[in-house]
């Protein structure tokens, strides 16, 4: 089955082409470049020992959109990836996001929908959640109020998927709202590539880490957790790139309930950042300078996962540690720097 991949060649993009891979899928990668290299492509090929179809393409272009859509009329399935993903630029440059996270959303479902039956899985975010009422999240958790444009794009996203689903059945979508996911394949081959000053937690600790950053600045130890800092649910990329194929699958088994489901996808642990600098200075030997600086505007106290939807209807869970995500991270970094 040919199965195209927006934003292939990006951090779990990447690692989800290598699992689709890995179960015999036919993989296409739509990728403009914009947040990512090629050379991502000769990571793909060394683990997999096949080469996916690359095309190089911006998918704002609606035209181009239907092109390739005219010329691929065999593809069944789309995982949709291809987004715009940092918060404070999101806050800066709002129009960029709404056109790029969902524009290029439109036109790919107006594609879709003129098929007699196609499979899309969205990527989505706890982020729409923002501070939940209650811990572990569930599904069912009310969608708050999105502290950001990029959380609204999730969001809005979203609705337009169900939207498009209550009308076009022939659509089957699933929608996988996951957490904070970490680490690189264990084969050092691809991992995450952040342009200029990471915007998350591990690839600053693990450049920090190298030397390339003084310190790490963690933002806030007076929050109401178990060490003052805040809590997030992180998850090794490969379980979570498995769960893009398994959701898929069920999509192409007909085991899906309805034409739009929701699943969180995470570990269902939350680790405080003091937590995760010791893990990270468990398996990598090294002590990680770090200081205590003021909160940052939008953060959420704590979010983590109750994954037992998840667990339960997709047969899928996580498997991998904390310090599996962080060791794999910190050989990936090496790998890079060396």
């Amino acid at each position: 089955m040919k199965i195209v991949v927006t934003g292939g060649l990006g951090f779990i993009g990447s690692h989800t082409v290598v699992e689709l891979q890995n179960k015999g899928f036919e993989v296409v990668i739509i990728d403009n470049l914009s947040n990512s290299s090629i050379e991502v492509l000769d990571g793909i090929i060394k683990i997999t020992g096949k080469k996916p179809e690359f095309i190089e393409m911006d998918l704002r272009d609606k035209v181009e959109v239907g092109n390739f859509f005219k010329k691929h009329a065999d593809v069944s399935g789309v995982i949709h990836f291809a987004a715009s993903k940092a918060v404070g630029e999101s806050v800066e440059n709002p129009l960029l996001y709404y056109e790029n996270n969902l524009g290029t959303l439109v036109y790919i479902l107006q594609q879709l929908s003129k098929k007699a039956e196609s499979h899309f899985i969205f990527s989505s975010s706890c982020t729409v959640y923002g501070q939940a009422d209650e811990l572990p999240i569930t599904e069912s958790a009310p969608v708050k109020p999105a502290e950001s444009p990029y959380g609204n794009t999730k969001q809005v996203g979203e609705e337009i998927i169900r939207d498009t689903c209550k009308v076009k059945t022939e659509l089957q979508a699933i929608a996988l709202r996951y957490f904070n996911p970490v680490g690189a394949h264990p084969s050092v081959e691809i991992g995450e590539l952040p342009l200029g000053v990471p915007q998350n937690l591990i690839p600053y600790i693990t450049q920090t880490g190298m030397g390339m950053r003084d310190q790490l600045s963690v933002y806030g130890d007076d929050y109401p957790t178990q060490d003052g800092t805040a809590v997030r649910d992180y998850i090794h990329v490969v379980d979570l790139a498995k769960a893009h194929v398994i959701a898929l699958q069920r999509l192409i088994d007909k085991k899906n309930e309805s034409n739009y489901e929701v699943f969180n996808i995470g570990t269902g642990t939350g680790s405080s950042v003091l937590e995760v600098i010791k893990s990270f200075e468990k398996v990598s030997g090294k002590n990680l300078p770090y200081k205590i600086v003021g909160r940052r505007e939008g953060d959420v106290v704590a979010a983590y996962a109750d994954t037992t939807k998840a667990n339960k209807k997709l047969g899928w869970k996580a498997e991998k540690t904390l310090d599996d995500a962080l060791a794999s991270a910190w050989k990936w970094e090496q790998k890079v720097r060396g």
